[in-house]
């Protein structure tokens, strides 16, 4: 299940439609069903809350006012570490290459 602070993309009608944060899932009376308050990544920023069942928080296909809604959780890229270039090395055609990461440590 999407969980807060995850990406999740909404689908209207099969389509895409906007991003949007998982800001908080409280639990509804009802038995799995929450409250799930998303901040839509759209200009301008807008917050709603949605009750939905588990399931669809987890990306299965319900409806609002008739139409079909579904949330995608948005996969995180894994973490890329920066190449670092040495600061000293000069390219081919005399230039020198300055290590940005090596600027950050001074």
């Amino acid at each position: 299940m999407a969980v807060e602070n995850d990406l999740v993309l909404i689908h209207y009608e099969d389509n895409p439609l906007s991003f949007a944060r998982i800001e908080e899932i409280l639990a509804d009376h009802k038995p799995d069903w929450y409250h799930v308050r998303l901040l839509l990544l759209q200009a301008p920023l807008r917050e709603v809350t949605w009750i939905l069942r588990a399931a669809y928080i987890d990306g299965e296909t319900f409806t609002m006012d008739g139409k079909k809604m579904r949330l995608e959780l948005v996969q995180r890229l894994p973490k890329e570490k920066p190449a670092v270039v040495e600061a000293s090395r000069s390219d081919k055609e005399g230039g020198k290459v300055i290590s940005l990461a090596a600027m950050k440590k001074r």
